[in-house]
Order: structure tokens, then sequence, then C-alpha cells
């Protein structure tokens, strides 16, 4: 058997409490093993040792990754701290004069939101500047939205290609069960991962309203609303408070394993998404899709492909009564539940499973391109 590729994915700090870029390249190596890429993680730690320091230490490590790839993991706040990501350029300019082939993979590939005006004007300014920059340096360049939808791309994209991501928690076993309120358990809808303040007040409002409107048309029938992952743990007070006299149990697993969030989600029969608008990056909404779960979610961009393949009804982006209508039905029709089930495992199958998507990796990085 041929010795397998070896693959660095290059990460800056890793973000808490939990790290979305580094658990991406962990199951993206798995998948990549099944294809005879071996794919080592190393991280360039600037926030520990300094700029100078870290840089110096990739040169005297990049000396040995001239017979793979090194693939950047960006997100502006991974290689800054507060979204001033030079850095990333610095470091695949490392890498580039090491003559390592350099690949980069676009988490984040537009601007931050938040601060004031003018501190946001001056920082996306630097990450266009960044972004363009690391396009321009690497010999390939892979992004998780099609390619269509990023306005700052060249007309000439011979370097770019769309993979979509994979959820970041794994497939449930087949046996893994549902919470399915037929066989006398409670009718259960998941929320996986809060925003932090001050729109987690608005989502926990969204998802009260709409559970207590399904508990008080449905009167005795057993309701039960799970939140878990990130940023639920925090507003267990604030979400105790709303739904204070609820005819709803609600359970608040918080932050857990990948594994333990693939079990509670496989338990499920419904996915509710109110963390802004749906687009195709939305982690959360990935991992209900390998679950088999049908979603319920606040409408976004026109193209969210291929995100909206799988089993999802979208609802006006603030519309709590579109919401609970549209929780209510499929939650409450048995046939609609399954045939959006069957389109989510459908969808997962053949775009989100990181079988399919290290095939397309291999691909990417290894076939000649005119102009790449």
């Amino acid at each position: 058997m041929p010795a397998a590729q070896q693959w660095i994915a290059l990460l800056g700090r890793p973000d808490t409490p939990a790290d979305g870029v580094g658990d991406y390249c962990t199951f993206l190596g798995r998948g990549l093993a099944r294809h005879g890429v071996e794919l080592n993680i190393v991280r360039v730690n600037w926030g520990e040792n300094g700029w100078p320091r870290a840089l110096g230490q990739l040169s005297r490590d990049a000396k040995d990754w001239r017979d793979g790839w090194a693939i950047l993991q960006y997100t502006a706040l991974g290689w800054s701290r507060r979204g001033f990501p030079v850095g990333a350029v610095a470091a695949l300019e490392v890498l580039r004069r090491r003559g390592v082939r350099c690949a980069v993979v676009f988490h984040d590939p537009g601007r931050q939101s938040g601060d004031a005006r003018w501190f946001r004007a001056i920082r996306g300014a630097c990450q266009d500047w960044v972004v363009r920059g690391l396009y321009r340096r690497a010999a390939r360049n892979i992004f998780a939205d099609r390619l269509e939808t990023i306005p700052w791309l060249p007309q000439d994209r011979a370097k770019a290609a769309f993979i979509p991501i994979g959820a970041n928690i794994p497939a449930p076993a087949a046996d893994a069960g549902r919470g399915v309120g037929s066989n006398g358990r409670p009718m259960t809808v998941a929320v996986f991962c809060l925003s932090e303040a001050p729109n987690v007040h608005r989502e926990i409002g969204d998802i009260s309203f709409a559970m207590r409107s399904v508990a008080e048309r449905e009167g005795e029938r057993k309701l039960r609303l799970v939140l878990l992952g990130r940023g639920t743990a925090e507003a267990n007070g604030e979400v105790a408070q709303a739904f204070e006299g609820a005819a709803v149990d609600v359970v608040n697993v918080g932050l857990c394993s990948a594994e333990e969030a693939s079990q509670t989600l496989a338990q499920s029969d419904i996915m509710l998404c109110v963390r802004g608008k749906l687009f195709p990056r939305r982690g959360s909404a990935i991992a209900g899709i390998a679950c088999g779960l049908p979603i319920v979610a606040y409408e976004g961009p026109m193209d969210i492909f291929p995100l909206g393949e799988a089993g999802i009804r979208l609802v006006p982006y603030g519309d709590r009564r579109a919401l609970a209508e549209a929780l209510a039905q499929v939650l409450l029709d048995r046939e609609l539940q399954e045939r959006l089930r069957a389109k989510s495992l459908r969808a997962y199958e053949q775009y989100f499973s990181w079988d399919v998507i290290a095939r397309e990796f291999v691909r990417t990085l290894q076939e000649e391109r005119p102009g790449a």
C-alpha cells in the first residue's frame, strides 16, 4: 500500500469555549484518511508567543512540508484579537518562501459586523485587503459559499472551488432512536446553540412564543424543548423564566461532547433555528441535517444551496407567528415530518458527509487547472 500523503491544516488561535474550525479540521482529517491523505493540524501560536517567534517557528516547521499541501484556515478572529488578520497573510508568505504549496479555506469570506461604524469601516477595509491578498497568494482557494455569492472574487475563478462544510458532530448510529411522540414519549424540539447578548434575548423570546403556541394547541399532549451547545448553559436562567408556567418540559444540556450532541439531536423530532437568518455556513443546521432532522428556520439569502436541499421550512425573519405555525405543521403532521426527514438524510449523503467533502478536497487540490 502506498504511503499516505502528508497535508497540513494551519490554524491560528483556537476559539472558546468551542472551536468550530478545529473541529472542522478534525472531521476533515478523518474523511481524508479514507482517501489516502494524512492531515496534521498545526497552530501558529501568535497569541502565546507573539508574531515574530510564531512566524519563526512556522518557517522552521515548513521546511518539511514541501511534498504536500498546507491549508490555511481563515477566520478574522483566528488571526487577530480585534479582527485585523494581517498575520494570516504573513503566515502564508512564510510558507510560499519555503516552497510549500498553499491553499486557503475561507470560513469567513466577508466582513465582520458589530462595533462602532467608524471602527467597523476601518476593520472591514483591512479584512477586504487580507482576503484578497490570501486569494492572490494561494494556489487553491476553497469556499463554503457558492462562488457566485462572493462579490469580491475576480472574474477568473480558476483558483477557487466551492466545497460545503460538514457537521462538527458524528452522524448518529442507525439505532440512536428518536423522541417520537407516537411512542408515548414527548414530541421533542431541539435548539442547537444560542447567541450572546443582546441577540440571545430575542432568540429565547422567539423560541418561547413558538413552543407555547404549539403547547396551547395540543393541550394534554407532551411537548419537550432540548437546548444544547454553545451559549445555552449561560442562558439557563433566562430560559427558565421565559418558560415559567408553560406546558413544556425544558431540558438544558449545555455545552457537551460531539458524540453527546449527536445522540441528543438524533432523539429529537425537529430542529428550531432562530439565530438570525439561515445561511449556507450555519453549522448548527448542518448538524441537524446530519441527524436527519426537519428544520424550521428564519429565511436568509435567496441562494442557500445546498442547505436548501434538506428538509427545511423557512419563514420570514422575525415573524414569530409564522415561526409558530411552521413548527406546529411539521411537528404535528407525521407524514410531512417523515418527508422532510428523508430530504435531510439525502442532502447529508449527497453534500454534507465528510467522505464526500474529503473527496472534493482531494480532487480540488490534485487536479491541474489552467491559470491556477
